[in-house]
């Protein structure tokens, strides 16, 4: 149950994202949803394996790199959702920033009300 609130909660910071920020389109609240999916089954696939492979680069930049990992996780469910569309790597950027921040907001309000 927890964590189809935390999809549910990531699709609506998607869509509130795409009103926002420009360069950000979601075609509907079922692309929300779908696009809050892929994202994370790529946080759990994709993102460990893209983490240890630029582990030199994050070590450089003392984890700034992980930024860039997490524009390049959006830009990988723009190409895989066809309602979800961002037209470039700032725009993923930004877009990819602005909701680990909405997300961490709300799954503390979640958390909240699980105490």
């Amino acid at each position: 149950m927890k964590t189809f609130l935390k999809i549910l909660l990531t699709a609506l910071a998607v869509i509130l994202l795409a009103n926002i920020l420009p360069g950000v389109e979601v075609a509907g609240y079922v692309s929300a949803i779908i696009v809050a999916i892929v994202i994370a089954l790529l946080n759990m696939i994709v993102r460990p394996l893209l983490i240890f492979l630029t582990l030199p680069a994050t070590l450089i930049t003392f984890g700034l790199f992980i930024f860039v990992i997490n524009a390049i996780i959006i830009l990988l469910a723009d190409k895989l959702v066809d309602g979800f569309t961002v037209t470039g790597f700032w725009a993923a950027l930004f877009f990819s920033i602005l909701l680990s921040i909405f997300r961490s907001f709300l799954f503390t309000l979640l958390d909240d009300k699980e105490k």
